[in-house]
């Protein structure tokens, strides 16, 4: 077989974006048969029953802190509600995020690494969200793939600076994807979730100094230059 031709056409993902994506695939597909009432009329309503279950409500979580009870069924919220989406274009969006981004920074971290910013994002963005008093319910994958972009933000900031050029430059996807929120915002109005998507962009970038392949070290050399 001639060199170069026993390569597959298209690059094989990492397992653990995989592992990511598969929930929410998984239930677009449940989704869409419970639409069309292929499995009773009672299926009809089966993404609106996944959002009252897996959704994160900061209501609930003000209460288990109040009453010092925290029911498991209730602390799992937190990181369910990336995998529940209100709608399959909400959905979809949030895969194709998640298979580029989680793609181009599981190539550089360690699968648990990957995990941790993704789940480190949207824990913090939910608390976030829950300190300052928004009541709505939190769904949907946006925090977590924000975290994903601040992750990614990292790698190409470390490369930047291996490289002695301007280290800023990293910053233009987080600043490119926060305009169009702006945007957005403007002509639809403002979403309650946009707080945790910031925080999830900052969590993804500084979790990275703590995850990633030798960031801890290069944090610390960085401080000592200083």
């Amino acid at each position: 077989m001639r060199e170069g031709y026993d390569e597959h056409p298209i690059n094989p993902l990492p397992p653990v974006v995989w592992l990511l994506v598969a929930p929410v695939v998984i239930g677009e597909i449940l989704f869409a048969i419970g639409g069309q009432g292929l499995a009773g009329e009672m299926s009809r309503g089966w993404r609106l029953d996944a959002l009252q279950r897996f959704a994160f409500d900061p209501t609930i979580l003000r209460t288990m802190i109040e009453q010092g009870i925290y029911p498991w069924r209730h602390v799992a919220r937190i990181v369910t509600y990336p995998f529940v989406h209100g709608s399959f274009t909400h959905s979809l969006m949030v895969i194709v995020f998640i298979l580029a981004l989680g793609k181009m920074v599981a190539e550089i971290f360690r699968p648990w690494a990957v995990l941790a910013v993704f789940f480190g994002a949207s824990i913090l963005g939910a608390l976030a969200h829950t300190a300052v008093g928004f009541e709505a319910a939190l769904y949907g994958g946006y925090p977590a793939v924000y975290g994903l972009v601040g992750a990614f933000t990292w790698i190409l900031w470390t490369r930047l600076g291996q490289e002695n050029a301007n280290q800023m430059r990293a910053f233009s996807l987080i600043g490119f994807l926060l305009g169009i929120q702006l945007v957005f915002s403007l002509i639809f109005g403002a979403r309650s979730d946009w707080l945790a998507e910031v925080v999830g962009a900052a969590s993804g970038f500084f979790i990275s100094f703590l995850v990633a392949p030798g960031g801890w070290r290069r944090a610390l050399a960085r401080i000592r230059r200083r």
